[in-house]
């Protein structure tokens, strides 16, 4: 039975090659006068064709005598079509030699070229004896295909519903039969069975083409599918605009292209129309399976590639992303894939939707993302038509349709190789100057979501070409494709290896992947597991419509600096992960999804002249206070990570590479960065490594810290308790800082025995201090009320190095009110506390470390000034020790150690200048100036003679610290002592020329300052120090047992002077006859003004011995007249007693 059947089979074979007479019916013969060898319709009206049924009469026209004729053989067995004269000339022409002896091939070979062979074709499809043939060839596979099993018989639907499941087709001779079968009836729509009155009613309606046989030329019949198709696709990106085809119609179309997926032949219109392409660039390309698709799909953006070939290949690929299907690459690599996925089990989604590009894309991509198996077939071929969607964004119905304007507007003659669709994220981006709609928003996301180019940037043409120079430059050492290309394309951004038009079209991508955390491969693999945790997120397609942009990344880094005591952590991976992608995306606002919306107004409004990298977070932090609250809150939370990982600011990380490596390189290399990066960059903010960009962006960071205390993690994390417990409600930084300062100063003062500050933000709240001594403008309301000022005076003045501060101090006396008070208290913090004098600091640097090393800080002024005169001292230091003793000296409250010595004698002595003064201005030195006074007197406590000893030894040297003198001298000074106010080395020069030309003063005020010095003098050798230089070896020979103090040493010498036994240095000798000679004009022009300037008078007098006898003898004579007149009285007493 077995070997009849076969022999039946080889005979029904057979069968396909019997003659028959097509091309010699003389009725149907083809006049040839065209000169095209395809002839001309035939004279008589074409025979209309039942094509449900077999041959017959249709409306009671006949049927023609030569399709009667078709079914039967002619002539012997052997009969060839290529035989007949009228086709010799097309086969020899269009055909290729090798087909000629095969009937079916010729057929294939001359699709819709006669009438008369359509007319043969179709009774192929529908003859009975064909049908017969299928069913023996095809015996078991009917059975197992239960549709076609159920097909009715002798109507051709047998043939046609083969032809429907060819995939499924296992036998040999059963494939190899529909196979052929299939290139006949795609030939023509008529012929594929159900078709013709599923759509007859749309092709009339989008007038398509004829039904009737004849009615259109050549190509007719393929082109009436085409134009179906393109309705199709019209309908898609115009809907109510767009004819709409009825759904059996629509499903019918998608099937028919579906069919034709295999064999680029079968698609009659993009057959013709690409067939010069085809041999030029897929020449050595096999048909079927796809591959000359493939190949052309690929050519597409040629320039050689014909724009009617590219326009049927674009109507092909927009076929391919409604149905899958219709791509036979991918239905077949995908298949298993899908299935094991699950990616059409959907019962609750269309099936439009299900068999959309899109979704199998999306489908397929979370599991590679998941870390699940894709096989590699299919990993390959969604390569390809994630390319195909990124470079033609007509591909996208949805992206045609709501972003039309958009398109026109801003993006017209861009079309080729993903151009337009960068413009497009260009205007998304808002980079144009305008935005897109919400729906042209949410296509073009749904695009790059569908597309995934971050799992392999090449699906990206665009970006590819821009940035390929980049790559191979920066990111040579990653595999091609890898993921992390876009983030090494990322760390580079802004830098020398970028380039300007690849910084553009990766910020254009990476806005649109900032919107969903699943675009970025890595991240994703890395945090699914805490996304599910800490952000509810449960799956990829539900997450992507129910969480709003950025939400889920937002949630991720918010985790991602929690301490171990606030729980719910990362873990490690994802939380490297979320930390790298925060540092890239914080270059650009517009990569901050949340944030960019909430500010959208804030933007607008205060930064849109703002344009530079990362100039636009710089303004909106500089305007924190002035922001909506929306806006506030998320610029707070982002300056407040920034703060604990200053890596987030990586322009300001690059631009300070050198110092880091320089200078911090032992915390820059920790994992976890918690603010120490930020305060090493401070603390060498004026090294020389430190380059301009780097110190504006220390000095900006440190400018928003005073906004907010949490701005400053290291503060924020060492002080919170201390900050809610003894400085609620508080919320600027200086303020902050102010508040627990004066804590610890009040609770120091008073000796408490616990501080209420803890240790630890003790600790930091030094490093503030000394951070915010730096800049003025760290010092908000200093900074403000000296605005003015500083323009007017210091507007050549740089800020940073305290060297405005500076200015402003030096210029004191020219400041106004509410300046010179806001300076005044600082002076005196600062003379309470020097190590939060900048300046002073910096500059002592060495000399602190020199002199000073074990010193408290806060006695650091007084180590430096007893070290001033050193021969070891820096001149520099020197100057600026002069500089802080000359603000000292003009007020007593500036010199805390004078004040705490002197806190009893002056209120005792000098309460009328303390009346006069006011808390917050200068005395300019009538406190000191009093206490001189007393000092010469004697009359001082003995702390307070020692601290006024000091300081008028120091003025001896320098007249400038002596404030009252360069007051009430100021004409005098320049005037008589020109050269030696302006000598570089201050020796007492100035005073001494002051004392020697002491007649010529004509200002009674200055006189009597020089007057006070000669006064002064007097009381103590020490605060003489040109006259104690001049007599330091007498002073050692013959004063050494004399106790110094109380003007004692100086008597010693006097006494020496006028001794003719003792001989005095002739340096000394004459110093001392100077000042002798001075004290007495002094005497005569400056009376004694009480009881022991006249006593100090006397006993340096010359005639001391004779003054001291005549005074004794008064003293005597007086003492006898008072008993003389004593006992007088009392006699009279007693007299008048008795009486």
């Amino acid at each position: 039975a077995r070997m009849a059947a076969s022999g039946r089979v080889h005979l029904l074979l057979l069968l396909m090659s019997v003659p028959f007479c097509l091309c010699t019916v003389q009725g149907l013969k083809a006049p040839s006068g065209n000169g095209n060898g395809l002839g001309n319709p035939p004279a008589n009206p074409p025979v209309p064709v039942n094509i449900i049924g077999a041959p017959g009469p249709v409306n009671n026209v006949p049927v023609a005598p030569a399709v009667a004729a078709m079914t039967q053989p002619r002539r012997a067995t052997g009969w060839k079509l290529a035989e007949e004269q009228s086709c010799r000339d097309d086969l020899t022409r269009l055909c290729p030699k090798h087909t000629w002896s095969n009937n079916l091939a010729v057929l294939e070979c001359l699709q819709d070229r006669k009438e008369l062979l359509w007319n043969y074709k179709l009774n192929l499809t529908m003859d009975p004896k064909f049908e017969s043939v299928a069913m023996e060839i095809c015996k078991s596979t009917i059975t197992e295909i239960k549709e076609c099993s159920e097909e009715e018989r002798g109507k051709g639907y047998l043939v046609s519903c083969l032809v429907d499941h060819r995939g499924n087709i296992t036998e040999y001779q059963c494939h190899q039969y529909i196979t052929k079968m299939t290139s006949i009836v795609f030939s023509d729509y008529r012929l594929i069975c159900g078709f013709m009155d599923k759509c007859r009613e749309d092709i009339n309606t989008l007038r398509c083409g004829s039904i009737n046989v004849g009615e259109k030329d050549i190509h007719s019949q393929g082109e009436v599918i085409a134009c179906l198709e393109k309705a199709l696709v019209r309908e898609a990106e115009q809907q109510d605009q767009a004819h709409p085809i009825r759904e059996e119609c629509k499903k019918s179309i998608m099937r028919v292209a579906e069919l034709s997926s295999d064999d680029f032949h079968l698609d009659r219109f993009l057959y013709f129309s690409c067939r010069e392409d085809r041999e030029r660039f897929c020449e050595n390309t096999q048909a079927g399976e796809g591959k000359v698709y493939k190949c052309l799909f690929s050519h597409k953006f040629e320039e050689a590639m014909s724009e009617k070939c590219r326009e049927a290949l674009t109507t092909r690929q927009k076929l391919i992303t409604q149905d899958y299907k219709v791509s036979y690459s991918l239905t077949k690599a995908c298949k298993a894939d899908l299935r094991k996925h699950r990616c059409n089990l959907d019962t609750n989604m269309p099936r439009a939707r299900e068999a959309r590009l899109s979704y199998l894309l999306l489908c397929l991509e979370s599991a590679v993302h998941r870390g699940r198996t894709v096989s590699e077939d299919c990993q390959g071929e969604m390569l390809e038509y994630r390319r195909m969607l990124i470079e033609d964004f007509s591909l996208s119905p949805e992206i045609v349709l709501h972003c039309r304007g958009e398109i026109e507007t801003h993006c017209s003659g861009l079309h080729r190789k993903g151009r337009t669709l960068h413009c497009l994220m260009r205007v998304g981006r808002g980079d144009k100057g305008s935005t897109v709609d919400g729906l042209c928003q949410s296509a073009l996301q749904t695009l790059i979501q569908s597309a995934d180019p971050g799992s392999d940037y090449r699906i990206d043409r665009a970006l590819n070409e821009a940035c390929e120079s980049v790559i191979q430059t920066a990111c040579k050492h990653i595999r091609s494709g890898d993921p992390m290309i876009l983030s090494c394309l990322m760390e580079h951004l802004y830098t020398e290896k970028m380039v300007e038009d690849c910084e553009r079209r990766l910020l254009e991508l990476q806005y649109f992947i900032s919107r969903d955390w699943k675009l970025d491969p890595i991240l994703y693999k890395k945090c699914q597991g805490d996304a599910a945790r800490l952000c509810h997120t449960h799956g990829w397609n539900e997450t992507s419509e129910l969480m709003p942009p950025g939400a889920v990344f937002s949630c991720l880094y918010r985790h991602a600096y929690r301490t171990e005591e606030q729980g719910r952590r990362l873990s490690r991976d994802c939380k490297v992960e979320v930390q790298r992608i925060l540092h890239q995306r914080a270059l650009d606002v517009k990569l901050d999804p949340d944030l960019q919306k909430r500010c959208l107004t804030d933007l607008g409004k205060w930064c849109s002249d703002k344009t530079g990298t990362g100039q636009e977070l710089e303004c909106l932090q500089d305007h924190l206070e002035d922001l909506l609250s929306g806006c506030g809150e998320v610029v707070g939370n982002l300056t407040e990570l920034q703060s604990e990982d200053i890596h987030i600011e990586a322009l300001l990380i690059r631009a300070c590479q050198p110092v880091i490596q320089s200078h911090c390189h032992d915390v820059s290399d920790n994992q976890v960065d918690t603010g120490d990066v930020m305060e090493c960059l401070v603390q060498n903010k004026h090294q020389k490594e430190m380059n301009s960009k780097c110190t504006v962006g220390v000095t900006h960071f440190q400018l928003i810290q005073m906004k907010d205390f949490r701005f400053s993690y290291k503060f924020k994390m060492a002080c919170k308790e201390d900050v809610l417990k003894l400085c609620p409600n508080i919320k600027k930084k200086v303020d902050v800082v102010i508040c627990l300062s004066t804590t610890v100063r009040n609770d120091t003062l008073q000796d408490v025995k616990e501080q209420r500050v803890s240790l630890k933000c003790r600790k930091q709240l030094r490093v503030e201090e000394l951070e915010m001594s730096e800049d003025i403008r760290l010092e908000p309301e200093l900074y403000d009320v000296c605005k003015t000022d500083i323009g007017r005076l210091c507007s050549n003045v740089v800020f940073g190095n305290a060297q405005m501060m500076e200015c402003l101090k030096e210029r004191k006396k020219q400041l106004s009110q509410q300046c010179h008070q806001r300076v005044f208290k600082l002076q005196e913090g600062e003379m309470l506390d020097p190590e939060l004098d900048y300046q002073l600091m910096r500059v002592c640097k060495q000399m602190i470390k020199r002199f000073c090393t074990d010193v408290d800080a806060k006695n650091m002024l007084q180590c430096l000034k007893q070290n001033k005169n050193s021969e070891l001292m820096d001149p520099k230091c020197k100057q600026m020790i002069t500089k802080r003793q000359i603000t000292q000296n003009t007020d007593y409250r500036l010199n805390p150690i004078l004040r705490k010595a002197c806190k009893a004698d002056i209120p005792k002595f000098c309460q009328p200048i303390l009346n006069k003064a006011s808390d917050d201005s200068e005395l300019e030195g009538q406190v000191i100036g009093c206490l001189k006074l007393k000092y010469a007197d004697q009359r001082l406590s003995p702390d307070c003679e020692d601290q006024i000893r000091v300081i008028l030894q120091e003025s001896a040297l320098d007249y400038r610290l002596d404030p009252q003198l360069q007051i009430h001298c100021a004409e005098e000074i320049p005037g008589l002592c020109a050269e030696e106010a302006v000598a570089q080395e201050q020796t007492g020069q100035v005073e001494e020329c002051l004392k020697a030309n002491l007649l010529k003063i004509k200002h009674d005020l200055c006189k009597k300052e020089v007057l006070n010095m000669l006064k002064e003098s007097k009381a103590d050798v020490f605060v003489d120090p040109v006259l104690h230089t001049a007599c330091a070896l007498d002073l050692k020979h013959q004063c050494a047992a004399v106790t110094p103090g109380r003007g004692r040493q100086m008597s010693c010498l006097l006494e020496s002077l006028q001794d003719k036994r003792v001989r005095l240095q002739p340096e000394c000798k004459k110093r001392l006859q100077d000042r002798m000679d001075m004290w007495s004009y002094a005497a005569k022009v400056a009376p004694a003004e009480g009881f022991s300037d006249l006593a100090m008078q006397v006993m340096t007098s010359p005639s001391k011995n004779y003054i001291l006898f005549i005074i004794s003898l008064g003293v005597i004579v007086l003492f006898l007249v008072g008993l003389l007149c004593g006992r007088i009285t009392k006699r009279v007493t007693r007299e008048l007693k008795d009486r």
